[in-house]
């Protein structure tokens, strides 16, 4: 997981073979291994509860040690958990297990079953599964670190290599490394194994399941720069030049004291993400001296003329190349791709990048892919991101979770910013098996590795540590927003923290103190009473609107009533209904004009998402929704004539774009509103209504 930036370097969706992705030296290489996988349904009999989480938790918390600065290390008990697992043997003959290429989510695939939670999206989600491989390494490869990063794995991942226990990760979220040297034989043909154990009750919407992001192995020297071992930070940055500085951190495990000399250039980035063209700064150079066994730091300034800045418009980034010799020979090249901007919240303006007044036009996504469910697809990801992009959007919020680096890749290409989000749960639970279960012992590694991970990243612009948090009235919230703050700030100092709150009492509490921030999810009629408590607070809009609508689906009479938009479980596209915590896209809007210095909004959702099907979450809810008793019965009677009384809702219908990608009618509203440069005129509903002749039929119109 050390190979932090190279993340950057792929950008073709790897569906057919293994690849290495290039790089200037052949001494580090970065191979996905996503094809060719063995996949099995269950443990083998007799397992019981001897791979619980439970009991593998004292080999699993040692590998987060490399993000534990201030809570203590781990060190790992002996032993070899699951070694008389028939599955985890490398003799063990897999071949009559089903064959796949990753990324996968099983869950996808089905079947769906109504009487399931509308959270789940009606499939099977939860299970234990098991994902096999052979890998063959040449003797070329004796000596060298070998890494294995998994970019994501739905949950509870524990890897085995060659029969042997090496580790895992249990946050379904988080990218990883596991360091496979110890056990990989050279010249031979080695097996790994990886046992998922996805409990059910984790998530408010659909988390998906499998290894379902990109899995790569990486091959170093014994001396190289560490996992996400490298930052860029301005100085000073104007339009005639730009003072950085750069810290570059490199490992040791040669088995001696070592000296070795670093020498970093800066490049243009290239469409591909490689670098272009000379050099545009004189190459750094610094000689280092690392112990065995150990590693070692290097800061250094460099200055670029007449930088060419990143922002939404014209997204520039650099590449700065770090190159490790040691006595002559080259060991390793690590290339951190990075942006030169400038960011700013102010109290009264809001939003200010490279000293521009900029609104936030902002979308908050889940991280499955409709049809395609939890599996990454990285051109999936970026025709979502390009129908955001042409709305007007101009920011992505990850909710609620740490993103697959692609997605923050195409962000920085396609000059998006982002907020990035750790999790929807902290001590408090909103689920039986979300992730208050992991908060207390991982919660300063997931925090720590997603900011270490996507420090360098221009299109990210703040970091925020939760949603929605039920410890957000309570004094001990107020401690952890202190603690996740200083692991932010430990890790990346140059942006700010946030929070999503939908509490009202946490806003006059000092949980606003804790971070740089405040994130509002909703009361946009209580602005001005937040800044009237809190006058140089800087604040911004978190979450906003939560209208609802179907794609397609118009409904009479023209109503702001969710009940009169029942029939066949859809909402009416006339865009009139918000759920009772929101507001509609224009209330918003002026919101957004009388109090700037909320620096813009984040809209819920950018995209329809699998599960929350809000109103219609679960059995017989829409039936719930009535109070007057004739009602109730009219839409019982219209339900048992659909024969549909168990809700078959799935998805969300908060998305300004539905599952398949196809937008809205409210798409039009907020592009006619973000883009007031493009002439946009839409107009709805249909234009012909035979059953409707004689009738008046509303029109609306968004220009």
């Amino acid at each position: 997981m050390k190979n932090r930036f190279l993340i950057l370097l792929s950008f073709v969706l790897i569906v057919g073979r293994d690849v290495v992705c290039a790089n200037t030296s052949m001494v580090r290489e970065r191979i996905n291994i996503n094809r060719d996988w063995r996949y099995q349904i269950d443990d083998p009999d007799g397992v019981g509860a001897a791979l619980h989480y439970s009991r593998l938790k004292p080999y699993l918390l040692p590998c987060a040690n490399d993000f534990i600065i201030f809570g203590k290390r781990y060190q790992r008990p002996e032993g070899n958990p699951g070694e008389n697992i028939a599955y985890v043997k490398s003799d063990f003959d897999d071949s009559e297990w089903r064959h796949l290429n990753l990324p996968h989510d099983w869950a996808i695939e089905g079947p769906f079953n109504i009487d399931y939670n509308g959270s789940t999206g009606k499939l099977p989600y939860w299970g234990i599964r098991w994902y096999r491989k052979t890998l063959e390494l040449s003797q070329d490869d004796a000596g060298k670190q070998i890494y294995l990063d998994i970019d994501g794995a739905m949950s509870y991942a524990s890897v085995w290599c060659n029969g042997q226990y090496v580790g895992g990760w249990p946050y379904g979220y988080a990218s990883f490394r596991l360091d496979l040297t110890p056990y990989i034989k050279a010249g031979q043909k080695n097996v790994l194994a990886i046992r998922l154990d996805n409990p059910d009750d984790t998530s408010r919407w659909y988390p998906g399941s499998g290894i379902y992001r990109n899995v790569w192995l990486v091959k170093t020297s014994p001396v190289h720069v560490e996992q996400w071992g490298t930052f860029v930070r301005n100085q000073q940055v104007d339009s005639e030049i730009a003072v950085m500085e750069m810290g570059v951190n490199i490992e040791n495990h040669a088995g001696k004291d070592v000296q070795v000399k670093l020498q970093t250039s800066v490049y243009l980035q290239g469409k591909d993400g490689r670098p272009v063209g000379e050099e545009v700064t004189q190459s750094m150079t610094k000689d280092i001296a690392i112990k065995k066994d150990s590693w070692s730091s290097a800061r250094f300034q460099f200055k670029v003329d007449k930088p060419k800045l990143w922002d939404i418009d014209t997204p520039n980034c650099y590449v700065a190349v770090s190159r490790v010799f040691m006595d002559g020979k080259e060991m390793d090249s690590y290339e951190t791709p990075f942006g030169i901007r400038t960011i700013e919240f102010t109290h009264n303006q809001g939003f200010m990048l490279n000293g521009q007044k900029v609104a936030i036009k902002g979308v908050c996504m889940h991280h499955d892919l409709g049809a395609l469910g939890a599996a990454f697809n990285e051109v999936a990801a970026e025709r979502q991101l390009r129908i955001m992009k042409e709305m007007g959007a101009n920011a992505i919020r990850t909710s609620h979770n740490p993103p697959a680096p692609e997605l923050v890749a195409l962000c920085d290409r396609m000059g998006l910013m982002m907020q990035l989000e750790l999790a929807d749960t902290w001590q408090k639970g909103k689920r039986k098996n979300d992730y208050n279960l992991l908060f207390d012992d991982w919660s300063e590694a997931d925090m720590r590795s997603l900011v270490r991970h996507y420090r360098n990243h221009p299109s990210v612009i703040m970091w925020s540590i939760g949603n929605e948090m039920p410890d957000q009235t309570t004094d001990q919230g107020v401690i952890i927003a202190r603690n996740l703050t200083a692991y932010c700030h430990d890790e990346d100092p140059t942006r700010p923290t946030s929070l999503g709150c939908n509490k009202r009492d946490a806003v006059f509490r000092d949980i606003v103190n804790q971070v740089d921030i405040f994130g509002l999810n909703y009361f946009h009629k209580t602005y001005p009473v937040f800044k009237e408590q809190n006058p140089t607070r800087r604040y911004h809009a978190s979450e906003t609107s939560s209208a609802t609508s179907s794609r397609g689906e118009y409904f009479f009479p023209v109503t702001t009533d969710v009940n009169d938009s029942r029939s066949g479980f859809q909402l009416s596209s006339y865009d009139m209904i918000t759920i009772g915590w929101g507001c509609a896209p224009e209330v918003q809007f002026k919101m957004n004009e009388e109090y700037p210095f909320m620096s813009g909004e984040f809209v819920w959702t950018g995209f329809d998402y699998l599960g929350e099907p809000t109103p219609y979450n679960k059995d017989l809810t829409n039936l719930l929704n009535f109070s007057d008793p004739n009602e109730l019965e009219k839409a019982r009677k219209e339900l048992e004539e659909l024969g549909k009384i168990k809700t078959p809702s799935r998805s969300s219908y908060f998305g300004i774009v539905d599952l398949c990608g196809f937008p809205k009618d409210r798409y039009y509203n907020y592009k006619s509103y973000w883009r007031p440069d493009v002439p946009t005129v839409h107009i709805l509903p249909h234009w012909n209504w035979q059953e409707r002749i004689g009738e008046i039929t509303p029109v609306h119109i968004y220009t």
